[in-house]
């Protein structure tokens, strides 16, 4: 057993997201969204490197002596994985630990709208599910994809940075594919996808015009294409998309992705006050030809309200979804109110007004 280990087994008892190691700082952990600080001493930088290096492969520790920085994923049989970040900082060595759940959390375990159940179900074309760091969109992907290998029979192919959550092959072949271990880049992956016949392609992160134009490609060409952007909303992820593509060639990317996006999933998560936890409120929007038309003429400014006008294809904003979690009293009007998009609507559930309204 290695000697950070113990950390991850506290984490579990906790119930931490995260484990922060940090040269010249005691060890922190992230419960429900807080830091708090583990009673522990004050790590070295030669003390934490020792232990760190302990558990990475070796041909990261290389890359991360060349670089300063590294991503892989661990492993503790029986109790989770963890999604490992080393960097360089002013005082020495440090180390982020997102803890993935062993076990994938099902969309009725998420209490998912259906509308993501029969994203699973498509023929082709792309789904995003977008939002900030840390807001569980991993997590909302996992379900759909563990839905999609329930009721298909189909090849599923997985490219992440690591390889996060693992799914057992029910109805599907599901092949999980790591950057670095088993794939140069996710554009190299993509590019290999196209000759392993593929079904459904998750792509765990839509960095650069490169790996986004082979998602399209991809998506445009009979696979059904998952994939993540850290964007806030379903319009600014229609605009982040086109935006990364040289102006020249926009005009031809609208009327791409106008044809080959079918949904975006935008979620950001919330502290539950009610008890323990947090939950994700979910913007849905789904391309209708209405919104397709949207997107290939340039109004994605529209789409905000056809959002609202669209609930029958089970779209719905995101301060909507916050408003719901709001009426059951499983969130707090504070966050509420920081995290939506129209602000005077939430301000009568607070106590006291914010400055900008005092």
């Amino acid at each position: 057993m290695a000697k950070i280990d113990a950390f991850f087994k506290l984490m579990g008892e906790q119930g931490a997201s995260d484990l922060h190691l940090a040269s010249g700082n005691q060890p922190i952990v992230r419960i429900n969204g807080e830091m708090e600080r583990i009673k522990y001493k004050v790590l070295g930088n030669d003390e934490l490197k020792s232990m760190l290096y302990e558990i990475a492969p070796e041909e990261k520790v290389k890359v991360f002596e060349e670089t300063g920085d590294i991503d892989f994923g661990y492993e503790i049989p029986g109790l989770a994985r963890y999604r490992a970040n080393f960097f360089m900082q002013k005082n020495g060595i440090s180390a982020v630990f997102r803890q993935i759940p062993s076990k994938v959390l099902t969309a009725e375990d998420l209490g998912l709208p259906e509308v993501c159940k029969k994203f699973a179900t498509l023929g082709k074309g792309m789904v995003l599910v977008t939002g900030p760091t840390g807001s569980g969109k991993s997590t909302t992907l996992a379900a759909i994809i563990d839905y999609a290998n329930k009721i298909r029979k189909d090849h599923i192919l997985t490219i992440e940075d690591p390889i996060e959550f693992v799914h057992q092959a029910q109805g599907c072949l599901i092949n999980h594919r790591e950057i670095g271990r088993d794939t140069k880049s996710f554009s190299a992956a993509l590019r290999g996808a196209l000759r392993e016949d593929p079904d459904i392609i998750l792509v765990g992160e839509m960095r650069d015009l490169e790996t986004i134009a082979l998602a399209l490609e991809a998506a445009a060409t009979g696979h059904l294409v998952f994939g993540t952007l850290h964007t806030q909303s379903a319009g600014k992820t229609i605009d982040r998309i086109i935006d990364v593509f040289p102006s020249s060639q926009q005009g031809q990317i609208r009327t791409t992705l106008s044809e080959a996006l079918k949904g975006v999933v935008a979620q950001n998560l919330f502290k539950r006050v009610d008890k323990k936890g947090r939950c994700a409120a979910l913007e849905i929007l789904v391309v209708t030809p209405a919104i397709s038309n949207m997107i290939r003429e340039a109004k994605t400014f529209q789409i905000p309200s056809m959002i609202q006008t669209g609930k029958k294809f089970g779209m719905q904003s995101l301060d909507d979804a916050i408003l719901g979690h709001l009426q059951k009293g499983w969130i707090g009007p504070e966050e509420a109110y920081a995290k939506c998009i129209e602000k005077a609507r939430f301000l009568p559930f607070l106590k006291e007004p914010p400055d900008e309204f005092g």
